[in-house]
């Protein structure tokens, strides 16, 4: 076999190996079920929503949809200019279980840290304060909660899909959900396997409350640098699922039916900046898992081969057409009907590779396989995101969302010596 033949298929199998296995184990997936006898119940749960504005119907709704689930209690956390606001709107629910809180500056890390000592139950859940909960997912939440090694708990994800959308809409809402269609499909695969989890997004998470309330997290949290020059108060769930990696937990998303929430993303053009912030995310977070922390390596293989090294490797518009130039090299000697059958089949490979986690989404709405090839489109300018989002991991800012960035400043903090000298003293 010639160089270019051994080239083809090493790069063949790291790339496609990943999404074989996956696709077995996402397939093969059962979530915890419920217990006969549940020790945990909704009133073990106290809900923290961080919010900017205080009030809106997209945060009322959210409410009245988390109340449902009737829980111990919801701490609503604002900032100190929409107190009142907030306070006002919470003054027209018909419940008392429902506090306001508040903090100076818009920033998340604050706002949970600022809630989470005011906690009295066994179980934390954050929710965003866009997200719609279907009436039984507590008791999803709370199942693997039984077992005593788990500590963090994350959902089934959702678009909350725009009513009567125009084609332009239509066409960024199909991009915002199969992001989390992809999303759902590769945690709940690496999930089901080696326990990884890159993420327990914050959009609704739960933890045992005694995890967040020792001092030592408190201190981690809020003392998370980047490049051993900044303070990163960004990317909480990301550092909230590497604590749990590193102290011993094991996590938990409850792929089903019954625990999937429904959210909103941008249907216009800056969905674009969220795909930029997420990919920093990601950036930041893999690459400190990888390499600096280092559990991922011996306690989660697979999820590590699978979930953190593509966000290095993973630039469709760079391997596809290596991948199709070295077929076509390592079969240079064969027929021309032979060469052109094989680089065929590579062909009709990369399409079915680029659909075949979508089967979900076109399942529950197959108007939108008429969109199959925008998303293959976007997979390849995706690309450049990623490229651009690595040559900027120094910014945090969110972009696509009014009021987000006015305090953006307080996510990425430069450093002064006498800070750094106490970081330096803190990590030996």
């Amino acid at each position: 076999m010639s160089s270019y033949g051994q080239l083809f298929i090493l790069l063949w199998l790291y790339r496609y190996v990943r999404l074989i296995v996956n696709c077995i184990s996402h397939w093969t997936f059962k979530p915890i079920p419920l217990p006969n006898e549940p020790t945990l119940t909704s009133q073990d749960v106290t809900i923290i929503i961080p919010t900017i504005d205080g009030d809106g119907e997209e945060l009322r709704q959210t409410i009245r949809s988390c109340l449902q689930t009737e829980p111990f209690e919801i701490i609503l956390v604002t900032i100190d200019a929409n107190l009142k606001r907030a306070m006002q709107m919470v003054m027209t629910m018909p419940t008392s279980r429902i506090r306001v809180l508040s903090v100076a500056h818009a920033n998340k890390r604050r706002q949970m840290c600022h809630a989470i000592p005011e906690v009295t139950t066994k179980i934390t859940l954050f929710a965003d304060d866009d997200v719609t909960w279907p009436r039984q997912i507590l008791e999803w939440i709370l199942a693997p909660f039984e077992l005593p090694e788990y500590g963090g708990v994350g959902t089934c994800q959702r678009l909350r899909r725009a009513e009567s959308p125009d084609w332009s809409t239509r066409i960024w809402n199909f991009l915002g959900a199969i992001y989390l269609e992809r999303r759902n499909f590769d945690i709940s695969a690496t999930t089901h396997l080696d326990g990884g989890i890159p993420c327990l997004s914050g959009r609704t998470v739960a933890y045992r409350t005694h995890i967040l309330q020792d001092p030592a997290f408190t201190y981690g949290f809020t003392h998370e640098y980047w490049l051993q020059k900044f303070q990163l108060n960004a990317d909480d769930d990301n550092f909230i699922t590497r604590w749990m990696l590193s102290h011993g937990w094991k996590t938990m998303v409850q792929y089903c039916k019954d625990a999937e929430l429904r959210t909103t993303l941008e249907d216009n053009p800056r969905f674009l900046k969220q795909c930029l912030r997420w990919s920093r995310s990601n950036w930041r977070s893999n690459l400190k898992s990888m390499f600096y922390e280092g559990y991922v390596w011996t306690k989660q293989p697979w999820s590590t081969y699978a979930i953190h090294l593509p966000t290095l490797t993973a630039c469709a518009i760079v391997w596809d057409p290596m991948l199709i130039y070295l077929c076509y090299r390592a079969t240079e000697g064969w027929s021309n009907r032979t060469q052109f059958l094989a680089i065929g089949t590579l062909l009709a490979w990369m399409f079915l590779s680029k659909s075949i986690k979508l089967i979900g989404h076109f399942v529950r709405y197959p108007e939108d396989i008429v969109l199959l090839p925008v998303s293959m489109l976007f997979g390849y300018f995706h690309s450049f995101i990623k490229l651009y989002a690595f040559l900027t991991l120094n910014v945090t800012t969110w972009g696509s969302r009014e009021g987000a960035d006015t305090d953006d400043a307080y996510r990425m903090i430069r450093l002064n010596q006498a800070e750094l000298e106490k970081q330096l003293i803190y990590n030996s």
